[in-house]
């Protein structure tokens, strides 16, 4: 079987194999916002790669997240692949995807920071290495125990019996997902909605650029872009830290619920100061754990830490959960990519914007119950073989 560049029209073949897997699928209209990213468009890169099936439908699936780099003045692109998707009767077809995301011209690095645990060794078969130190730590702060102990004892449950999930519909799900919370917010920390070209969000970018470190694209441009994806119907937090009239750092965050049976998660979408400000990264974090319950979520997650960020939490890393545990992250530098050092990756960096299930709206809840008939057993599958 062939493997070919996705394109719009694939999108319902490769919906329903998100589907068979039990993950958040693009629609339509989302992938064509997808193929509206400016680094796609300026590389002229694909928005993913499919293996095509005899009658050219999409067979596994592999994504493409292209991003722009600023290094003081040069502009660079990395990419990391998402949803990578290849059931078992194509085994061994992974290696097509990933070797098309690597082999794409023009890239200072690809990679991965969201591989599970049993996809992660097939990264490493095609020369990536695992990157950073912290390559398998995930960070979490509890706020309701009972929501994730009763979370853990669904899936321990239903990975010994998978029918026990048959019918049950959305659990753990709580009314303040629906409302819109009044945030409590202390000291330097607000919610930002200013990301105009002249705003001190704009000023905060340019800080971070004239630092001197490798950093993706964050300009007001960029994220403008990222918050009309027509897939999110939820707008994501963004809080900022002020220095006086100035911002020095800012976080990004949403509402993701993993599974039917997972407890809703603030997930930190990207956490990052300015050199010097010591302050910013835990008191967002704070701001985040300490609002994290009128968001309706049990825990506040970190999916991607870099030594940097670990850093800068200081005391509230000691105080956080270690999950993770495996190689999640993996990257392929190219022979003339910039010294890794400069680059201390968030979340930001990697896919978890374009591939983190959002909880069921009210109105939606019934009629996932009426299509809850089927096992949750493929949770715990993975859906990659190498």
């Amino acid at each position: 079987m062939p493997v070919r560049p996705l394109v719009i029209g694939d999108a319902p073949a490769v919906a329903d194999l998100h589907a068979g897997v039990g993950w958040a699928a693009r629609s339509a209209a989302g992938w064509r916002w997808a193929a509206a990213n400016p680094a796609l468009m300026e590389a002229k890169a694909p928005l993913g790669w499919v293996v095509a099936d005899a009658e050219d439908r999409p067979a596994a699936c592999l994504g493409n997240w292209l991003q722009r780099f600023r290094l003081g003045d040069r502009m660079l692109f990395g990419a990391t692949g998402f949803n990578l998707i290849v059931p078992p009767d194509q085994r061994g077809r992974s290696r097509h995807l990933v070797r098309a995301l690597l082999d794409q011209p023009g890239l200072f690095a690809a990679w991965t920071f969201n591989a599970n645990p049993r996809s992660a060794p097939l990264y490493a078969r095609h020369g990536m290495q695992a990157w950073p130190q912290t390559h398998s730590l995930k960070l979490s702060w509890t706020v309701d125990p009972l929501a994730c102990l009763e979370g853990r004892a669904w899936r321990a449950a239903i990975r010994a019996r998978p029918r026990l999930a048959d019918g049950r519909g959305e659990r753990l799900m709580n009314p303040r997902l629906d409302r819109t919370p009044d945030l409590r917010l202390d000291g330097a920390v607000t919610r930002l909605a200013d990301l105009g070209d002249r705003s001190a969000y704009a000023a905060f970018w340019q800080a971070l650029v004239s630092q001197g470190r490798l950093v993706a694209d964050r300009s007001p441009a960029m994220l403008r872009w990222r918050l009309e994806d027509p897939d999110l119907r939820r707008a994501p937090l963004i809080l900022a830290f002020w220095r006086g009239s100035a911002i020095t750092g800012m976080a990004l965050a949403t509402v993701a619920k993993g599974s039917i049976i997972d407890p809703p998660v603030v997930e930190v979408l990207d956490l990052i100061a300015l050199d010097g400000e010591a302050e910013a990264v835990p008191a967002l974090t704070r701001a985040l754990i300490g609002n994290a319950r009128r968001l309706g979520a049990a825990k506040v997650r970190l999916q991607m830490v870099s030594p940097r960020l670990l850093e800068q939490l200081g005391p509230l890393a000691a105080r956080a959960r270690r999950e993770g545990g495996w190689g999640h992250c993996h990257v392929r530098f190219a022979s003339d990519a910039p010294d890794p050092d400069l680059w201390s990756p968030t979340p930001y960096d990697g896919d978890y914007a374009v591939c983190l299930r959002e909880p069921p709206a009210a109105r939606a809840r019934r009629r996932i119950l009426e299509a809850a008939s089927r096992p949750l057993g493929w949770r715990d599958k993975s859906p990659v073989s190498g």
